[in-house]
């Protein structure tokens, strides 16, 4: 296995083909599976064990990753958003290594022994009067083909180890080869230290979709590309909808847009609601999964969502606020804190297993068990028919009074409060109750937030021990380059 040979058969099957960027100028399958093996034969002869990636997405970046597979070298995006100490520090540690990276590369990592620093422009340079070597990558499954730092607010991140079995495994499982028709272009706006980044590049070479990169996400840039490229697929986190809904208020809708995947954190149920509304000629698809299973585990696909919209049923109703049904190259299990499966309906910790899954952290090894389960940190449970409802992460359930409440819960029907345009609610410590619900808010433009008419809409929709006993309100919420809100920063500030 090694994700070069999904490149190889998209070259073989359609290498005239529009592969990245524009549909009458960009690099067809041909010529990124060309650039690949130059980029393979130069870096076989550098002195490095891995590329590091340190830019936005460009369309170096599927040569790069491609390119490294083909050499046998791990691939490793970085953010390039870190702060200069802290990406020096973590660029270091991955010496000897060649770096790549925009303009201004030079002058955010500092030389040191074992690191070759090049900027796009020269990298390409290096390679371009390389003759590509024969097709003679390793199929060795277990080598390492892409390195990601996992995301967090504080201390050193994870590093997790993405083997060519896992990348490949979850290609093969999640979508066809050839399934693209010639008209059809995927708008990829996460960034490439992202795995929803990766995985975009894998599966949409394998289907032979056109790829278009938007090197940083803003809602406008994002709607006009989108319509002057006649983007048909796109992926995009909650925050980055909600904004995109805000544009889209212009009535002139997405008319190329055919299928909209969106993952990356919990989906408040009045954004998805009201994106099946604006755009309802959209297949919408919500994906779940962890940087460390190499992508998507668990699918709510577009009948999925249209059956629960359509619904009277609340059991039915609800589904749309699940993350769908686990892919049937995987098994997912719901567990208490003793390890044993709870009944269906039942909250506890999400396990998975499954060739996709990696589980694995540089220098720390595989956290799975001996029969394969890895623990997600995620806390859900199974409806009825099969369904999965991810709660958030297990740390960030509030335990009030011995009762566990789903801060999502709380935050959706805030939502729908017309003053309200986006809300994080958190639990702060309390002696009495053990832990108070909290509620940090942004008010809609040109709306003011009242604390006790709050308080009644939440009563008024769910139980008395869901109502927030604090309102904060703020101009924005703090959020990660990935779109995620960082409930761990707003909770330290009202402590304090």
């Amino acid at each position: 296995m090694n994700i070069m040979m999904l490149l190889e058969m998209a070259a073989e099957a359609f290498g005239d083909r529009v592969a990245i960027g524009d549909k009458t100028t960009g690099m067809t399958y041909s010529q990124l599976a060309d650039q690949a093996g130059k980029t393979a034969g130069w870096l076989r002869e550098q002195n490095a064990d891995r590329l590091i990636y340190v830019d936005e997405s460009a369309p170096t970046l599927p040569v790069a990753l491609f390119g490294s597979s083909w050499a046998g070298k791990p691939f490793v995006p970085v953010s390039y958003r870190l702060q200069t100490d802290r990406l020096n520090t973590l660029i270091q540690r991955q010496a000897p290594a060649v770096v790549v990276g925009g303009a201004n590369v030079a002058s955010l990592i500092n030389p040191a022994d074992g690191l070759t620093i090049l900027a796009n422009s020269e990298f390409s340079n290096s390679w371009s009067e390389v003759t590509p070597p024969s097709a003679d990558w390793s199929s060795e499954p277990e080598d390492v083909a892409v390195l990601l730092h996992t995301s967090g607010t504080s201390g050193d991140p994870k590093i997790a180890v993405l083997r060519q079995r896992h990348l490949v495994s979850y290609v093969l499982g999640s979508c066809e080869f050839m399934s693209a028709e010639e008209d059809e272009a995927s708008l990829v706006s996460v960034p490439p230290y992202h795995i929803a980044g990766i995985s975009a590049m894998l599966t949409g070479v394998y289907q032979g979709r056109r790829i278009v990169q938007l090197p940083a996400f803003e809602e406008n840039e994002w709607v006009r590309l989108a319509r002057e490229q006649e983007i048909t697929h796109a992926m995009v986190v909650p925050t980055m909808l909600a904004r995109i809904l805000e544009v889209l208020e212009d009535g002139k809708g997405l008319p190329a847009l055919r299928h909209l995947s969106y993952g990356g954190g919990r989906m408040p149920l009045p954004i998805i609601e009201r994106a099946m509304e604006l755009i309802p000629n959209v297949n919408f698809v919500n994906a779940y999964g962890l940087t460390e299973t190499s992508s998507s585990i668990s699918i709510l696909g577009p009948d999925d969502h249209r059956d629960a919209m359509a619904s009277d049923d609340p059991a039915v109703r609800k589904r749309l606020g699940s993350v769908g049904r686990p892919l049937p190259s995987v098994e997912i299990t719901i567990r208490d804190e003793d390890g044993k499966e709870v009944p269906v309906g039942t909250s506890g910790e999400v396990w998975v297993r499954g060739e996709q899954v990696s589980g694995e952290y540089a220098k720390q090894g595989s956290t799975s068990s001996d029969e394969g389960w890895f623990q997600t940190k995620d806390g859900g449970f199974f409806d009825e028919g099969g369904f999965l409802f991810v709660e958030g992460r297990i740390d960030d359930v509030i335990v009030k009074g011995g009762e566990n409440l789903s801060p999502g819960e709380i935050e959706d029907v805030l939502l729908d409060h017309p003053s309200v345009r986006e809300v994080c609610v958190i639990g702060l410590p309390d002696v009495e109750w053990g832990e108070i619900v909290a509620a940090v808010i942004v008010p809609a433009e040109g709306s003011a937030c009242d604390d006790e008419e709050l308080k009644q809409w939440v009563a008024k929709h769910l139980r008395s021990s869901r109502v927030p006993a604090r309102f904060e309100y703020r101009v924005e919420l703090p959020y990660n380059d990935t779109g995620k809100v960082l409930r761990r920063v707003i909770r330290e500030e009202l402590k304090a």
